[in-house]
């Protein structure tokens, strides 16, 4: 083979290696997974230690912007799912923005607030993807539940809301969020609970379950609890 027909040959081979490289990018681009959303929500890793006493609404949004800031999201602005009630009752549904909402393990906990609270009959049959394996801290840890409870890990899936299960104010003029989130005493209040896990002997909701014992650290914790709130950027 001459010069001339060695060098059309290499030229030849040179450009059906730029064709297969040309051909397989796009294959390799297209594989190509995009980044989890950024957490939107997490179960506090920990309560306050003063039972209901959460220092009001501001306390209870200081201690999720505080989580959220350690788990590197203080970019964001966190409230508390908490309702209040009286004559300037706030309802937990209208703190917490439109959504839609991401755990820290980058799965969707509802799209929007119809979908979080089962506004409509599809919502509601579908239900939200808030549950055990999806409630995680923002740590990104499971909280442990009823079902993977154990003596030595027992369940903390009592959850403080205040809240009736659309996500608004208790009317009735008893107390369900010990004294709007103030109040520790022995013997007086108590708050309403949902159960993270979905698990429960009076109903599987995630934010209207039962009341507590009491609104002190020990009732609060009775029973499966630890004073732990939901956290979602707003």
């Amino acid at each position: 083979m001459n010069r001339i027909a060695m060098l059309v040959v290499a030229l030849g081979m040179a450009g059906l290696g730029m064709t297969i490289m040309n051909a397989q990018a796009p294959a390799q681009g297209r594989g190509a997974q995009a980044p989890p959303p950024p957490m939107s929500f997490f179960v506090t890793s920990a309560g306050l230690g003063r039972g209901g006493d959460l220092g009001g609404l501001a306390g209870a949004d200081a201690h999720c912007q505080a989580l959220g800031a350690a788990a590197g999201r203080g970019g964001v602005t966190w409230r508390a799912y908490l309702s209040t009630q009286g004559p300037n009752a706030v309802n937990a549904r209208d703190r917490i923005g439109a959504g839609p909402w991401y755990g820290s393990n980058g799965l969707m906990i509802a799209r929007d607030l119809g979908h979080l609270h089962g506004d409509t009959v599809e919502a509601a049959r579908m239900g939200n993807g808030l549950h055990g394996l999806h409630a995680t801290n923002e740590k990104g840890q499971i909280v442990q539940g009823r079902i993977a409870g154990t003596p030595a890990n027992p369940s903390i899936h009592d959850i403080l809301t205040g809240t009736q299960p659309d996500g608004r104010a208790y009317t009735d003029g008893m107390d369900h969020t010990c004294s709007n989130w103030t109040s520790s005493v022995e013997g007086m209040g108590s708050a309403q609970v949902g159960h993270h896990d979905r698990v429960g002997f009076d109903n599987t909701s995630w934010n209207s379950t039962h009341a507590t014992r009491g609104c002190s650290q020990a009732n609060v914790s009775r029973g499966g609890g630890a004073g732990l709130i939901y956290c979602f950027a707003n």
